[in-house]
């Protein structure tokens, strides 16, 4: 379970404000990729919410729903987002990175050291700690893991409402079975993410294409 010996190392309870930062959706063929910033309370979080909180592939998507408001409410949050077009431009790990940049730069203070999931961080004014499995290990980069993959999910319903047939409200733009075949029955969506395999074959034998891009939920 998470805990905070990365925090305290990094200074946290020594009064350096300490973030956790996460992100979540590098692997789907649709959707922006979504990160979250979270400053845990000087006092830590409430003990019976800390012992919940863990990496968020490890939660059913129920525990995850429950967890995320009572985790805004008790800590500083923040979402970051880079967009389809973005993750297309960039790549998805530049796209990745600079959803995280946005999500610290959203807390509204600056920290005084970030804790990252991963193995490579974005690029902050502040010291940065890369911690490879960092939403297994760090509470607040948990805490993080949890809010983004929520606030994702929560978008990719939304999608899934204005384009039906694709499953988004089940498989999160995840490359499933389902999510395959609709991409060639129905065409691929401004959703979709060019640069990746799958959408490239669609595009080359259909070319069919649906409305609106997901601009509109970058922060």
């Amino acid at each position: 379970m998470p805990d905070l010996t990365h925090e305290i190392a990094a200074g946290y309870g020594t009064g350096t404000i300490v973030c956790g930062v996460d992100e979540v959706g590098r692997g789907p063929l649709a959707g922006p990729v979504v990160a979250a910033a979270v400053i845990l309370p000087p006092e830590g979080l409430p003990p019976a919410l800390a012992a919940l909180v863990n990496d968020s592939k490890l939660l059913k998507p129920g525990v995850r729903e429950e967890l995320a408001p009572l985790i805004r409410a008790a800590a500083t949050v923040a979402i970051g987002i880079a967009d389809v077009g973005e993750i297309d431009r960039l790549n998805i790990l530049r796209a990745s990175l600079l959803a995280m940049k946005r999500a610290v730069e959203a807390l509204g203070l600056r920290p005084g050291v970030a804790l990252v999931d991963g193995n490579k961080g974005p690029d902050l004014p502040c010291p940065v700690r890369t911690i490879v499995g960092g939403d297994a290990a760090s509470l607040s980069i948990a805490a993080a893991s949890v809010v983004a993959k929520v606030e994702r999910d929560r978008i990719m319903a939304a999608l899934a409402r204005a384009h039906p047939g694709y499953g988004w409200e089940r498989n999160a733009g995840y490359p499933t079975a389902e999510h395959r075949k609709a991409l060639i029955s129905l065409g691929v969506t401004p959703h979709h993410r060019r640069s990746f395999g799958p959408v490239k074959v669609a595009l080359a034998t259909q070319g069919t294409e649906k409305v609106s891009p997901d601009s509109e939920f970058k922060k």
